[in-house]
């Protein structure tokens, strides 16, 4: 019997969650399953990821085949290094994970705001320069 790791669909419609399951590869997605191992949540913001690591690499241990998503979320949840931890093969990372970072973290360059002058010409100053009233738009 081939045994797979994927992904079961839950949810209402057009807002899916998925369980992570341990399933015969023959039965249908939704079918059933052996076990479940954990869940994801992608609409989450952060998208959720809950794995419970230890029943992962088991069954990895005995054969079963994740698929390319679940092998990705393993990969993020720390599972998939115990799995190579446990074969004694050193983990590499296919691709650098992502992590979610907060919108604070991220640095915006300044915008910058354009002020007529009396003459047409263009005058280009910082967004933290700029004038606050309309009084102050008049540049001398």
């Amino acid at each position: 019997m081939a045994v797979k790791l994927r992904l079961m669909r839950m949810g209402k419609k057009k807002q899916p969650t998925y369980r992570i399951v341990v399933a015969d590869a023959r039965s249908p997605r939704d079918g059933k399953f052996i076990e479940v191992i954990g869940t994801y949540a992608p609409r989450k913001d952060p998208a959720e990821i809950i794995v419970n690591n230890s029943q992962a690499s088991d069954w990895l241990l005995k054969g079963a085949q994740p698929t390319e998503t679940v092998k990705k979320l393993l990969e993020l949840s720390g599972a998939w290094e115990e799995y190579s931890k446990a074969r004694g093969v050193e983990y590499k990372p296919s691709k650098p994970l992502l992590v979610a970072t907060k919108p604070s973290a991220v640095k915006t360059p300044p915008a910058v705001v354009e002020v007529k002058a009396d003459k047409d010409q263009n005058v280009t100053v910082d967004a933290e320069d700029a004038p606050t009233s309309s009084s102050e738009t008049e540049v001398e």
